[in-house]
């Protein structure tokens, strides 16, 4: 039996064996990304040697590529006029003010604490670990104690800031030089990964989200197909802006965003933007794309146990874990904090907001692309990213259930005082929500 062969059944084996205890697991402060990332480490070279990125590099890197790009076409698809109406102020603070801002303090942290790489190296490492993932604390974002507006803000942030950081992410490996990437420079990957895939984004989500609602209207596509047609709207997206050696992930990106605005027809009165949300947002049409991006995400949690994290725990310097800890907090934090002064939310409310900023997928693929290109340094970035991803695995899974119940209790506590609360209104007597 080929080593293949005994890496794809352990893979599968770790799956079904999650899956049946997921409901039970899902109660505890045992998460989804804590387990595969063990098993990772137990079947990568620091185990059982069944896959390394040395052996297995261009399965690995299709894999999470294939993940990254669903998670950001459906995470797109699903952002509404709605979620940006109410509570709206949440998510452009968090986005146009705390992303740079994170960005920059990341850069900057990495100087003194990452020394031997260059400056456009350092520019990188503060840009793949500033996208969040609220999957890997999603009791924080699911628990109905916490109030609408806060749940929806880092949602809303997490589902959003991966993309927006592709191009920082892009302009800076063009600087580096021997990448792909640097062959055309910074002027070059300007306009073929940021200005054309974003057409090519636009063209092919407008087209086809307009496609699927006219099939819909007439009855000519069944519940089945409207799933299948997504899947390949996000793929097409992708594999024509590679065509033409531009990004597929800020393609992906932003034909999620026009898919989902083309199938609801968020346009007209505010009447008829909730009369369409209700006949065809809310239903099933990516269902398919998100379940099969989830499990694209796990998986890719347990290929980054073993070719990321395994080899980096061999050898981990302190400098790292100094800066792996600084990133998940004040790097994450101070920007957050900066961003939402004078918004009226309380104390509490930010420190809950700048802790629950989880480093996932995003940051494991941007590393693992990096490490791909081995440039000077690439060593270096991918233990740092390792072991910040790591570290934000453990500490924002484990802590994400105590910390909803507490703030929960707070804000209830703060509503009933202060009825006029920024954060909203307390929750029903049933945990669930008001409203």
């Amino acid at each position: 039996m080929s080593g293949s062969a005994w890496t794809g059944a352990a893979v599968a084996a770790v799956t079904a064996g999650y899956a049946l205890f997921s409901r039970r697991l899902s109660t505890t402060v045992v998460s989804a990304p804590m387990v595969f990332t063990a098993f990772g480490v137990a079947i990568g070279p620091l185990g059982l040697g069944l896959l390394d990125l040395e052996h297995d590099a261009g399965p690995v890197l299709t894999l999470v590529e294939a993940a990254l790009t669903l998670v950001l076409f459906t995470d797109a698809m699903s952002v509404r006029r709605r979620d940006l109406r109410v509570g709206g102020f949440l998510p452009e603070r968090l986005l146009g003010i705390g992303l740079p801002l994170t960005i920059g303090a990341g850069w900057l942290l990495a100087w003194p604490l990452l020394p031997g790489l260059t400056v456009w190296e350092l520019a990188l490492v503060g840009t793949i670990l500033a996208p969040t993932d609220a999957a890997l604390g999603k009791t924080a974002v699911s628990n109905p104690r916490v109030p609408a507006l806060v749940r929806n803000g880092i949602n809303v942030e997490s589902g959003l800031n991966d993309g927006m950081a592709l191009p920082f992410f892009v302009l800076f490996l063009a600087a580096l030089p021997g990448t792909v990437t640097s062959q055309e420079g910074a002027g070059g990957a300007f306009w073929r990964a940021l200005v054309l895939s974003t057409a090519l984004g636009l063209a092919v989500g407008g087209i086809g989200g307009w496609l699927l609602r006219r099939s819909r209207e007439r009855d000519w596509v069944s519940r089945d197909w409207r799933q299948v047609f997504v899947l390949a709207v996000a793929v097409g997206s992708y594999t024509l802006a590679v065509v033409v050696d531009g990004s597929g992930f800020i393609a992906a990106w932003v034909a999620g965003f026009a898919f989902g605005v083309s199938y609801r027809q968020e346009r007209g009165s505010r009447r008829r933007d909730t009369e369409v949300d209700a006949a065809a947002g809310d239903d099933d049409t990516a269902h398919l794309a998100e379940r099969l991006a989830e499990l694209l995400a796990s998986v890719s949690f347990l290929v980054f146990g073993a070719v990321l994290l395994g080899p980096t725990l061999e050898d981990v310097d302190w400098r790292i874990v100094v800066y792996a800890v600084l990133s998940l907090t004040a790097v994450r934090m101070l920007p957050v904090a900066l961003s939402l002064t004078g918004s009226g939310l309380a104390l509490p409310t930010v420190a809950y907001i700048g802790w629950f900023g989880p480093r996932g997928l995003a940051s494991v693929v941007f590393g693992l692309l990096v490490v791909e290109e081995h440039v000077h340094g690439v060593q270096l970035i991918g233990r740092v990213v390792a072991l910040t991803v790591a570290l934000s695995i453990l500490l924002h899974g484990m802590s994400a259930v105590f910390l909803a119940e507490r703030y929960g209790a707070w804000h209830k506590k703060a509503a009933s005082r202060s009825p006029r609360l920024r954060e909203g209104a307390p929750d029903e007597p049933d945990g669930r929500p008001a409203g």
